[in-house]
Order: structure tokens, then C-alpha cells, then sequence
């Protein structure tokens, strides 16, 4: 199975809808819900993850409770600053969560869903996709990760995005189980059509440029204050656009153990002001709701 690379997409020819409030630019907020589901030697994995705050420098093999503890902040602490936040500024927004996560924080996931967010598979662990190696194994996770969600929260997840990079038969998979959207896609601005080999499928591009994970990076966000500067940029950028007829997506991803820090949740705070500030000019809005309208009002069916 092979998948051809599309570099030119919709070119000048991008869809013209216009979003539910009139807007043209939509913006996705989603919060990751995968603290638990990392690895770590501690949950009988193979090895423990070394992306955090610090280069780890625990041995290899052996448990590392210091980033256990820095994955755990996420769920002690981070996601109540971001469920009361969400609550305040009446903004419903998407969680891209983990089955592990789920499934050893019932509690919290219900809460996340009673909340009126939108629960999406994340895959069953922070992993990536491409590292299976056979169908049944990927197909098997999954299902575990549909059937774990729908029965803790009361909601089945419709909506994909895993770690990194996806595998040849994801998008096939995703079809095949029913899901409404993946969201495994950094080359584009708008939606649009896949066509696997167990039918269509709806691609709700994600990004990772306005992504609190640049925190973690050398080349990226310092102090809050930059994280929301940058955010206003790119809407600036988009809503002139749109007001030239233009229609795009922007995404803003935020992780519980990153931006749930007290020092970084100013930057949150900071966005969620500068979205009530720029009005109907954004629809802002769950990943679900986008892909629904899109679905629903969609002016091409061309695959880019």
C-alpha cells in the first residue's frame, strides 16, 4: 500500500465556506489528555519517555520517577486550571485523549465530557502510529481505545490524532471503524477529503507552530506573553483574509503538564481574552463541530 505525496492541495481554488456565525476563520482549541499513557518503565513498559521539562538523565532501564511525577502534575493540577478557565469563558473546546489515560483516570475523563468537551482518540498510548508494525495490532488498539472512551465517558470518540506520524493504514482504519475525522495532517490551512481504501475521510489539519510544546523547545516560546503575541499574529494574518473571502482553520494545542503550570497558564488566560476580543470575526468551536459544518456545507469534493 503506498500513500503518493500531494504537495499542491485545493492551490488557488480553496473552498469558500463561511462558518456558522458568519466567520471565515475557525479556530480549534484542544487540550492533550495524555499523562498516564506515556511510557514509563514504572507501567511495565520497555522504557520511560524523555521529552519533559528536563533532558532526563535517569539510566536507561531503570524507573524514572522524576518524570513520572512531572507527566502526573498534568492530571493533579493542570486540568482543573483548564476545566475552570473553559467554564468561565463559556469556550468548549476538544481533548485529544489517550485510552491508558482513560482508563486509569475515569474520573477525570467523565469530568473533562461532563464538561461539555469533545473527547477524541489520541491513540492508547503518547506513540506514534507508524511504530506498528501490522494491521491487526493497530486495528485491535483502536477498537480498545473506542470501546474504553464510550463506556468512561458516555461519548465514542469520532475525531484522531496520534503523536507523530500515522501509519500507511491509519486513515483506512479510521474509515473502516466509523470515525468522522483524522486529524493527522500539517500541510494546510482548510479541511478536506481522503480517499482510503474503506471509503472517505474527512482531514481536519492540525499544526504545531501555535503549540505550547514550543515551551519545551530552544527555538520557541520563553514567557507566556510570547505564546499569545504569536496566536494574535496568525489571526491578524487569517481574519484579513477572510475578509478578502478567504476561508481557514487555526489551531492552538495546549498540554496539561505544559500550560497547566501556573507561570504558563498566562498564556491561556492571555488567548482566551484575545478570542473574545476579535468577536465573529473566529468561530471557535469543538473539532467535531468544525468537521460537522465542513461535512455539511462543503462547496468541493475534490481530494487536494
Amino acid at each position: 500500500m503506498s500513500r503518493p505525496r500531494d504537495l499542491l492541495g485545493y492551490g488557488d481554488q480553496r473552498p469558500t465556506v463561511v462558518w456558522p456565525n458568519g466567520a471565515r476563520v475557525a479556530v480549534s482549541l484542544v487540550v492533550n489528555f495524555e499523562e498516564g499513557a506515556e511510557f514509563a518503565i514504572g507501567d511495565g513498559d520497555a522504557a520511560n519517555e524523555r521529552l519533559g521539562e528536563v533532558l532526563s538523565v535517569v539510566p536507561e532501564g531503570r524507573r524514572d520517577f522524576g518524570q513520572e511525577e512531572l507527566f502526573a502534575y498534568g492530571m493533579r493540577a493542570g486540568l482543573w486550571r483548564f476545566l475552570d478557565a473553559f467554564e468561565h469563558s463559556k469556550r468548549r473546546v476538544t481533548f485529544f485523549m489517550c485510552g491508558r489515560a482513560v482508563e486509569r483516570l475515569p474520573g477525570l475523563a467523565k469530568a473533562v465530557v461532563d464538561h461539555g468537551h469533545e473527547p477524541a482518540c489520541h491513540g492508547w498510548l503518547w506513540r506514534p502510529h507508524a511504530d506498528y508494525t501490522d494491521v491487526a495490532s493497530e486495528r485491535a488498539d483502536l477498537k480498545r481505545c473506542i470501546s474504553t472512551m464510550q463506556s468512561v465517558t458516555g461519548e465514542r470518540p469520532l475525531g484522531f490524532f496520534c503523536r507523530g506520524s500515522q501509519s500507511l493504514v491509519t486513515r483506512a482504519l479510521l474509515a473502516e471503524l466509523g470515525f468522522l475525522y483524522d486529524s493527522n495532517a500539517l500541510d494546510d490551512d482548510v479541511p478536506y477529503f481522503d480517499e482510503t481504501p474503506s471509503g472517505r475521510l474527512l482531514v481536519l489539519p492540525y499544526a504545531f507552530d501555535s503549540n505550547d510544546m514550543k515551551f519545551f523547545h530552544p527555538n520557541g516560546f520563553v514567557e507566556p506573553a510570547s505564546f499569545v503575541r504569536y496566536v494574535r499574529s496568525a489571526l491578524d494574518v487569517l481574519v484579513e483574509e477572510g475578509r478578502r473571502g478567504k476561508t481557514s482553520l487555526l489551531n492552538i494545542g495546549l498540554h496539561l503538564r505544559i500550560c497547566g503550570r501556573p507561570g504558563r497558564f498566562a498564556a491561556v488566560l492571555g488567548i482566551l481574552t484575545a478570542l473574545d476580543e476579535y468577536g465573529d470575526d473566529v468561530f471557535v468551536a469543538r473539532r467535531i463541530d468544525i468537521a460537522r459544518h465542513w461535512l455539511a456545507t462543503s462547496e468541493t469534493d475534490r481530494k487536494p
